[in-house]
């Protein structure tokens, strides 16, 4: 079957078949996965939540793990990455919901929480990532988030519950208001049908913080106040240092997170997935020099911006999705020159080394090639 097929595909040359099978049906593909929404809810304030039916190819997801979705805006196609908040599965029953905040300078999430549609398809990639729950399941897991953070954590906190775990779970997040926590009442529920669960809800600085369930091992009559801290989790999870720890959101929270498990030695018990991008300082001194596109032939002066940020103020259209160091979508060869990782102040001065352009900054002269 698959000889048949390569052979359609040179037949159908310069388009694959999946260009001309779009013209029937765009989720009608040999190759290519994509989902058509079927269901918007946009009942939380600031986000929407989108039920997708892919096509054949879906296979599931992990708990944790994110999909990659390409939406076309004004003929322009973007990529973004988003979790899956369902319980893992191996996609048997063709259903996939995403939870999208609309962030204020988002150009897709903001295009989904306005104008998506039942009927609309999008491009769908497998999902991917290393942040999930482990196998077996650890006794004592601890899931902590913030704002859109919320998504792989509340993934993780479903397949829990559909398993039935026994054993003690924290689930702690963080929103500013009660009304910007998605699906509040689906973890009320949660809260109400396993004692071992217990669910806690911060707004800092904002509202009085609430507890949605506790067991005779934690202090349920003493709501959490204020932003994370030792403090917070000793009196939540007091057993925090013999379990699994998994935590998303916002830098500040993150960085909060890992201060306490670097504390008390408990690295190797922490585990992390970041969906922002803080860019480490840039130096004056490395912004000089010009990077060369050598695929396209464009040269244009070192800015200090991403190489990804820099292709495109040259006008060139390079393939991306995140922006921020997940996808990988945006690799290319860098053939000669130093590149910083703006993530980790790593300098790469190797010849022939692929490099991701939306986290890499030229230092001095560079050649990119694409």
């Amino acid at each position: 079957m698959a000889g048949l097929i390569d052979l359609v595909q040179t037949l159908t040359t310069p388009h694959t078949l999946d260009r001309y099978l779009e013209l029937v049906h765009p989720t009608l593909t040999v190759r290519d996965m994509r989902a058509e929404i079927v269901e918007v809810d946009r009942d939380t304030r600031g986000s929407v939540t989108l039920t997708l039916r892919p096509t054949r190819q879906w296979r599931g997801h992990r708990a944790g793990q994110y999909v990659q979705i390409g939406v076309l805006i004004d003929g322009v196609k973007h990529t973004r990455c988003y979790s899956p908040i369902d319980p893992q599965g191996d996609g048997g029953d063709r259903r996939l919901r995403l939870t999208v905040k609309a962030h204020p300078n988002g150009l897709v999430s903001q295009y989904l929480r306005r104008r998506a549609e039942p009927g609309m398809v999008v491009d769908l990639a497998p999902a991917t990532g290393n942040f999930t729950l482990p196998e077996p399941n650890s006794e004592r897991i601890v899931l902590i988030s913030g704002g859109s953070g919320i998504t792989p954590v509340l993934s993780m906190l479903r397949s829990l519950d559909a398993r039935e775990h026994r054993g003690q779970v924290v689930f702690l997040h963080y929103a500013r208001s009660p009304e910007m926590v998605p699906h509040r009442a689906e973890l009320v529920r949660i809260a109400e049908r396993r004692p071992n669960f217990h669910i806690a809800l911060g707004y800092p600085g904002t509202w009085p913080s609430e507890v949605l369930s506790g067991a005779p091992w934690s202090c349920a009559a003493s709501p959490i106040s204020g932003r994370f801290g030792y403090d917070q989790l000793e009196r939540i999870a007091p057993w925090f240092a013999t379990a699994q720890t998994y935590v998303c959101g916002p830098a500040s929270l993150m960085d909060a997170v890992r201060t306490v498990y670097e504390a008390e030695g408990l690295e190797d018990r922490l585990h992390t997935e970041e969906f922002t991008f803080t860019a480490t300082p840039v130096r004056p001194d490395e912004v000089t020099g010009t990077t060369i596109f050598s695929a396209s032939g464009v040269t244009a002066g070192n800015t200090g911006a991403s190489l990804l940020e820099q292709a495109e103020s040259a006008g060139l259209t390079p393939e991306h999705g995140c922006r921020m160091g997940i996808c990988m979508s945006c690799t290319a060869i860098k053939r000669s020159g130093c590149v910083r990782n703006l993530r980790t102040g790593e300098l790469d001065a190797d010849p022939d080394h692929p490099i991701q352009l939306c986290i890499n900054a030229a230092v001095g002269d560079a050649r990119i090639d694409i």
